[in-house]
């Protein structure tokens, strides 16, 4: 049923406040005062701003904003908290449900519209690097729970693909492996294995080995700023490319060097967005999600390079079948494993 006027306003008022509350979220997760009451429970503002090295009139502001939008509460003794469930979502770096990344994520999209609006216009782009430190790290927080908690026993319930990963010695090669929580995941899951991420961010790689070093996993995992491209002919019993196939520019290119990579009985793994089939409108709430990745970062990352492909995030099955076939590839399997987040694995048969 087609909107009245009034509803649609509506609904748009409704977004506006939405907006407004991401951005309130990004402001608090960044000035670390959803940890201070998490950590030290509630806080007036004066308090609140000497936890934190902050200006009290902006805490203030901040505490009754909050308060009035009910993610925060107001005490009887007039000091501000923050709600069991509320602080597992906004500083539970561990919880499935953790999402101060994802305000994080649009608030660094955000400070790129003129950027973007530009991009739009001349058919440009704006590359990963550009983004910058709160659209790196808000990504890599955003997926390390999935990959640490739910990441081994989704391959594990994979029974040829779990084998292959645990012969002693494995090579595993992990493309466009960003801030390695992916690579740290498997090292973890697969401790007779070796595993080599790749990326073509050098921040991201420092950011890895970092974290690499920090896990005691130095010594199994290393890390290298390059092309996948590059990869060796015939050194890996299993390459994957975790949720970033469709920002490359070349995604066959990149394709055809995971296909050259593998040793006879090796594995290619992609997991991407779970997006349907096909287009349809008005579509779901992920379909909505990954349309808005796709506008304001995606795309325009993947179109920051000369002749790209440019994907996007909304990368289809069959737009996949597709790159792996120009790759060379025999065909494309859906792995059958359910409720990973928002993403869908594809095995690529050489």
């Amino acid at each position: 049923m087609e909107k009245t006027t009034e509803e649609f306003a509506e609904r748009l008022f409704g977004s506006a406040l939405g907006t407004i509350e991401v951005l309130s979220v990004h402001v608090g997760d960044r000035l670390g005062w959803y940890r201070a009451l998490a950590e030290h429970g509630p806080a007036t503002p004066a308090e609140l701003a000497a936890r934190t090295g902050c200006a009290e009139r902006y805490t203030r502001e901040w505490l009754e904003q909050q308060a009035s939008s009910a993610i925060l509460t107001l005490e009887s003794d007039g000091r501000f908290g923050l709600p069991a469930a509320a602080a597992e979502v906004l500083t539970d770096t561990g919880s499935l449900s953790y999402l101060a990344p994802l305000a994080r994520m649009l608030a660094g999209a955000a400070v790129q519209l003129p950027a973007l609006l530009e991009a739009y216009r001349t058919g440009g782009g704006v590359g990963w690097a550009q983004f910058g430190t709160d659209m790196r790290e808000s990504q890599a927080d955003m997926n390390r729970p999935w990959f640490e908690r739910e990441l081994p026993a989704a391959l594990a319930s994979v029974t040829d693909l779990d084998a292959v990963l645990r012969r002693p010695g494995a090579r595993i090669a992990d493309v466009g492996c960003g801030a390695g929580w992916s690579s740290i995941a498997l090292a973890r899951a697969y401790p007779r294995a070796l595993v080599e991420g790749v990326d073509v961010d050098g921040p991201s790689v420092e950011l890895a080995a970092g974290n690499a070093a920090a896990a005691g996993l130095g010594e199994r995992v290393s890390f290298a700023a390059h092309d996948a491209a590059t990869l060796e002919t015939g050194r890996y019993d299993a390459v994957f490319a975790f949720e970033c196939l469709h920002d490359m520019p070349r995604p066959v290119d990149t394709l055809k060097a995971m296909r050259r990579s593998l040793r006879p009985d090796g594995q290619v793994v992609v997991m991407d967005e779970a997006v349907g089939e096909t287009f349809t409108a008005p579509g779901d709430e992920t379909e909505r999600l990954m349309y808005g990745f796709s506008l304001l970062v995606c795309l325009p990352d993947g179109m920051s390079e000369p002749s790209s492909a440019g994907t996007g995030t909304v990368m289809r099955p069959g737009t996949l079948r597709g790159y792996a076939a120009q790759a060379g590839f025999g065909g494309v399997e859906v792995l059958p494993i359910e409720g990973f987040g928002f993403w869908r694995f594809y095995r690529l048969r050489p």
